[in-house]
């Protein structure tokens, strides 16, 4: 499974969240502790907000570790909101396209887990597509699928309501496996979190306490290696986290 971190006001180098940390997204990209695999090895990406709009985007198919570039790009980069993503890969070859985050507009995206049944229902998803969105699609994963049809059912204006129809879309679990879905995404204000599992057993996700500089983080490992000094998301509902730094929990899709 893949790993993720985010963080959200204010500014700070990319490097106080990717690099760092004791237990640093770069640190988790070679040795996991909460993931099946240890190793997140297909590529890595990071999107960062600026003063444009639209986030900056810098994605590789090298292991993060292996870039020459990462350690400098992170040190005098600097962001008051950003996603960064290693990837271990599922659906979707080791290419620049398929490595996360997926960005459209103001919007960023990436996702830890899978859709088992993806081959079975890719082209009823692409056919739902609105002619922009699908001529945006580059890549071959069901993460990028999925970014797109939540923009396609209303991202913009009620990113529960989206969830909500995009996983009736994508339609109950088969006999190839469960759904799993921690997707962390943003609008360039808010940073946003889901955690869902038709089998119960989410790809893990955690949020920080206020930080130092208050700020919050969003990491599939607490980034510090100590899982008591952070707050685990909660399942089933969208997740936000302001632009104040105030957390609040949207409708939940399920009992």
């Amino acid at each position: 499974m893949c790993r993720i971190a985010a963080y959200t006001r204010p500014a700070i180098p990319l490097e106080n969240i990717v690099v760092r940390p004791a237990h640093s997204l770069l640190t988790q990209s070679q040795h996991a502790n909460e993931a099946k695999l240890a190793v997140n090895g297909d590529g890595f990406g990071i999107a960062w907000y600026g003063d444009d709009t639209r986030p900056g985007l810098y994605r590789d198919v090298l292991p993060s570790w292996a870039d020459g570039n990462l350690l400098s790009l992170c040190r005098m980069m600097r962001s008051s909101q950003f996603i960064a993503h290693v990837r271990a890969g599922t659906v979707g070859e080791t290419s620049r396209a398929n490595c996360h985050p997926f960005t459209y507009d103001n919007w960023s995206f990436c996702h830890n887990g899978q859709i088992p049944h993806f081959a079975s229902i890719r082209r009823r998803m692409e056919a739902a597509l609105p002619d922009n969105l699908f001529a945006s699609r580059r890549g071959t994963t069901d993460s990028e699928m999925i970014f797109l049809t939540l923009l396609a059912n209303g991202l913009d204006n009620n990113p529960s309501e989206a969830m909500r129809t995009t996983l009736d879309i994508i339609g109950p679990a088969t006999d190839q496996g469960p759904i799993r879905l921690t997707t962390v995404f943003s609008n360039g204000s808010s940073l946003f979190a889901f955690r869902y599992a038709s089998d119960g057993c989410c790809p893990t996700l955690y949020l920080s306490g206020v930080l130092d500089n208050g700020g919050r983080s969003l990491a599939s490992e607490p980034l510090c290696g100590d899982a008591s000094k952070w707050t685990t998301v909660p399942t089933d509902c969208i997740f936000e986290v302001d632009e104040r730094g105030d957390t609040q929990a949207g409708l939940m899709l399920a009992a």
